[in-house]
């Protein structure tokens, strides 16, 4: 008796991870989903629920982040793109809009870092090196005579 209640609960155990695991992909494809019919505030309650299932998602925060450089919340974007980074630290795709955003401050010392870094791990977006470069050219902080 007491093996067959051994075996019931490790049965209830394994079928409530599998649950789980489907309800963290299933969150994740469906936000994912809303995202690209542009509805917004259903993608980001989507994403922030399956964060909450794992909390180690990048692909969840690069999302996150899109979606407030879509609101127009650059402190929300910038957060989540420093979330993603911090779990996954040669996402390309996140390290590029953090550029894009101090390059919108002018902040040279912080752009020229990031440039060198991306270009170390760049494999789809290295055609974006040039822009920087020349954005870097017109920021660059000139010395006096």
């Amino acid at each position: 008796m007491i093996k067959i209640n051994r075996v019931l609960v490790l049965f209830f155990v394994l079928v409530g991870f599998s649950n789980i695991s489907y309800a963290k992909e299933n969150f994740f494809q469906e936000a994912k989903k809303e995202f690209e019919k542009k509805k917004m505030d259903n993608s980001k309650f989507l994403f922030q629920r399956n964060i909450v299932f794992n909390p180690k998602d990048a692909k969840s925060y690069l999302y996150l982040a899109k979606i407030f450089n879509f609101e127009k919340n650059e402190e929300e974007e910038e957060k989540n793109l420093n979330t993603t980074l911090l779990l996954e630290p040669n996402n390309e795709q996140a390290m590029y809009m953090l550029i894009e955003i101090e390059l919108k401050r002018s902040n040279y010392s912080r752009v020229k870092k990031l440039r060198d870094d991306f270009e170390i791990i760049c494999s789809d977006l290295c055609n974006k090196i040039q822009s920087i470069n020349e954005t870097l050219q017109n920021i660059e902080p000139k010395k006096d005579s």
